[in-house]
């Protein structure tokens, strides 16, 4: 069986942004819309992966070196049309022999089943259309006996043509060869003067070759142009991820006020409380549960864990299993080993800490010299005291104690107590005869004053 091939068409500026930022990089679910894009394309193992790129090409190019490292980048140097476009990555696809499939980066809704259909389709080429509830300015598709007959757009449409509810996502299957050679011959003699890719139908179909249909629902053909259109795709994202979470088996107390990111991963039986926000990179195994307004990116939290109310964890936060991390907590670059508590108020900055150890509350890894990070190791079993300032690089060893209110800034053996802090002095009297003092001068200070 031939392989397949991904274009990711990506090289709009999106003027209707009014943005300096390239269309496809705007966010959607805490990734770029590109990503959207390349992670249901993704699902074809394809064997070829082109971005075209155009209004900044850097920044794309990066992004999209994140969620498909095997991506290359090609440069649309003018924006002459979607067949301009995909001409620029007819040389990185030289010597491929299989079916190209060419996806739009600010359409973020295809699903991966959607694009399998249509790469297993026998025709020469295949066109992704559907039906619209309000037709509007898309292109028609054109069907007769024999297929696909033609794509017009609606600039040059009939009003018999516009009367056609089937419509082209512009989403497009073809061979590789095939594509190769009807590609040069696109015109531009149209209304808007670009280059459709579109074309390509009528071109193969005047060759015999075939060429047919493969329909999907409207909703998963929604494009981003506005920032209005964005807020709206976000709340439809935001919509069917709770759904899929809830169909997985995750308990959402109040699922609408929940926000996901694309790559949000949380097991079956898995609690998730209102008012929690996913960042990038999350994933959360069976059986733990996550608390009230917390936000989490970059994380992994294991089974038995339980995190907030008003928890923060960052990248780099591994919970392992049966740990708690409470209120008011901020876990960064830090792995919290079995059964270890952080109740409150504290934060774990690039640290490790072994199992079954409580840290108590106020307690700081004061990782950061201004200029450099620097790590701190805490021993399993061991006792932070509250308020306790862990002045890294340091280490605490297994079963050690630290006193309240400690500043620790050497090593703390096994088993050993560290108290860091000024000897208490008590000197009787002297709070009632300060306070009349203060008081006395608080008077003289108010006369003064009239």
């Amino acid at each position: 069986m031939m392989g397949n091939a991904l274009i990711v068409l990506a090289a709009g500026q999106g003027t209707r942004m009014n943005s300096d930022l390239p269309k496809v990089l705007h966010p959607l679910g805490a990734a770029p819309l590109l990503a959207h894009a390349l992670t249901a394309g993704a699902a074809l193992a394809p064997e070829r992966v082109i971005v075209v790129a155009g209004h900044g090409a850097e920044q794309v190019g990066k992004a999209a070196a994140v969620w498909a490292p095997e991506a290359e980048v090609v440069l649309q140097a003018e924006q002459l049309g979607t067949g301009h476009a995909v001409r620029q990555a007819l040389p990185a696809l030289e010597r491929f022999e299989g079916r190209v499939i060419v996806l739009y980066g600010d359409t973020p809704f295809i699903r991966p089943e959607t694009l399998e259909a249509l790469a297993e389709a026998t025709a020469d080429v295949v066109v992704l259309g559907f039906e619209a509830a309000e037709p509007g300015r898309y292109g028609r598709l054109v069907t007769g006996p024999a297929g696909l007959e033609r794509i017009v757009e609606f600039k040059d449409a009939t009003e018999a043509e516009r009367a056609i509810a089937l419509c082209n996502s512009g989403v497009i299957s073809a061979d590789a060869a095939t594509l190769a050679r009807l590609l040069p011959r696109l015109t531009n003699d149209n209304a808007a003067h670009e280059y459709y890719l579109t074309d390509i139908v009528a071109l193969a179909r005047a060759e015999g070759l075939s060429a047919k249909v493969v329909t999907c629902a409207e909703a998963e053909t929604l494009g981003i142009n506005t920032r209005a259109e964005l807020a709206r795709a976000e709340a439809l994202f935001q919509a069917r991820m709770r759904a899929e979470a809830l169909d997985n088996g995750v308990t959402l107390t109040a699922p609408e006020t929940v926000f996901f990111a694309l790559d949000t991963h949380i097991g079956r039986d898995a609690v998730i409380g209102p008012n929690v926000v996913f960042g990038p990179g999350v994933t959360i195994e069976s059986g733990a549960e996550v608390r009230a307004f917390c936000h989490l990116e970059g994380c992994h939290i294991s089974r038995g864990a339980t995190v907030g109310p008003f928890a923060r964890l960052r990248p780099g936060a591994e919970l392992a299993e049966d740990v708690h991390v409470g209120n008011f907590v901020e876990i960064k670059n830090a792995v919290l080993d079995e059964g270890v508590k952080v109740g409150h108020l504290t934060y774990l900055g690039d640290a490790h800490v072994g199992e079954h150890t409580n840290i108590g509350a106020g307690t700081v890894t004061c990782n950061y010299d201004g200029v450099m990070k620097h790590h701190t190791e805490i021993g399993a079993h061991a006792f932070i005291g509250s308020d306790t300032m862990l002045v890294a690089p340091v280490t605490v060893g297994a079963r050690a104690m630290t006193g309240s209110g400690s500043v620790i800034s050497e090593n703390v053996p096994d088993d050993a107590l560290a108290i860091g802090r000024a000897r208490q002095v008590n000197k009787p009297g002297l709070a009632v005869r300060l306070m009349e003092k203060l008081r006395a001068e608080k008077v003289r200070r108010q006369k003064e004053s009239k």
